[in-house]
């Protein structure tokens, strides 16, 4: 009897407290890919074959006050093959006067910036053998860092932010990022306006980076132009880009980019680069994505006969991915 008295004074306990508390709405996802990389490089270093994976599992709780706020929270666990970390882990408060965001995420610049390389599934990341030289057009921002960040509420079809990011010492680089987009419709047609810019802060110079872009779409076609910037120490870079896609009614969807990138205090440092992609749904969260660039870079000091020979390479890759979504 007593083992029975305890048994029922504690689901009641349970109970009461269950019915005075807020239960969080609660979501989880994940994607993964596996590729296969081929690359043809004048580098003896960078040519050959390799495997590339890639996996991500979100969890997003989501609850909302009596005074009707909502309290969000987002965990995002990464794995590359080689390493695995808690990629980023914010909260937000959102309500009437917009969305503040407090945590690991990215500044506002990924929120807002149109860069070419958005309509492309699978962008390289081992084309550029330089890291002073840029790959697209997007902006140089603070990614997956303890920042802060605001989202006015939308206003019709504009939307806006910032980002601060703050690197916790006098002589640290802080960062400080600005975004905005706007939308409207044209006969069927929608097209989306955004700019982004990110300062971030540096003893010596700052390095400065801005991107601005149009996005076109048009029932199965989509287009991008931008363009982008950035200015710091010993960088003048400016690069333009393009692309554009058509998804086909048998769950294809073939899209192209080019883009060109220079830096005038480097002379004759530049880097090009165009693709074609296809992507096909093989099935309901699976899909196959085949990629071929060609790119070329060249080094402030080589020419193209001797590219390779003086820090520049020039070469074509192609990857074949599989990605799956949960």
């Amino acid at each position: 009897m007593r083992k029975l008295l305890l048994s029922s004074t504690a689901l009641a306990t349970a109970a009461a407290l269950t019915a005075g508390a807020a239960v969080a709405d609660v979501s989880i996802s994940a994607a993964t890919e596996f590729s296969y990389e081929s690359r043809s490089s004048q580098v003896a270093a960078l040519d050959g074959t390799t495997f590339n994976t890639d996996s991500e599992i979100h969890f997003n709780f989501t609850n909302k006050t009596d005074s009707g706020l909502t309290i969000g929270y987002k965990a995002e666990m990464f794995s590359d093959g080689t390493d695995t970390a808690i990629e980023e882990s914010s909260m937000s408060i959102s309500g009437g006067f917009g969305k503040i965001v407090l945590g690991e995420d990215d500044g506002v610049g990924d929120s807002f910036g149109i860069a070419e390389m958005d309509l492309i599934a699978e962008e390289s990341n081992s084309n550029a053998v330089s890291t002073s030289i840029n790959v697209n057009s997007d902006i140089a921002h603070i990614s997956n860092s303890r920042q802060i960040a605001y989202f006015l509420p939308a206003m019709g079809g504009f939307t806006a932010g910032a980002s601060f990011f703050d690197s916790g010492t006098n002589t640290g680089t802080d960062a400080t990022s600005y975004g905005a987009q706007y939308t409207m419709d044209a006969d069927g047609t929608t097209i989306t306006i955004g700019a982004a810019t990110n300062t971030t802060e540096a003893v010596t110079k700052d390095t400065d980076s801005q991107n601005m872009g149009v996005k076109i779409v048009s029932g199965n076609i989509s287009m991008i132009l931008s363009s982008g910037s950035e200015e710091g120490v010993d960088e003048d870079i400016t690069t333009q880009g393009a692309s554009v896609s058509y998804k086909m009614d048998n769950g294809m969807t073939l899209a192209a980019y080019t883009l060109k990138s220079e830096d005038d205090l480097d002379a004759g440092e530049e880097y090009a680069a165009s693709g074609v992609e296809v992507q096909y749904t093989i099935a309901a969260g699976l899909t196959a994505v085949l990629t071929v660039d060609d790119y070329e870079y060249t080094a402030a000091t080589s020419q193209d006969s001797t590219r390779a020979a003086t820090g520049g390479d020039a070469g074509t890759t192609t990857s074949l991915t599989l990605k799956a979504t949960f």
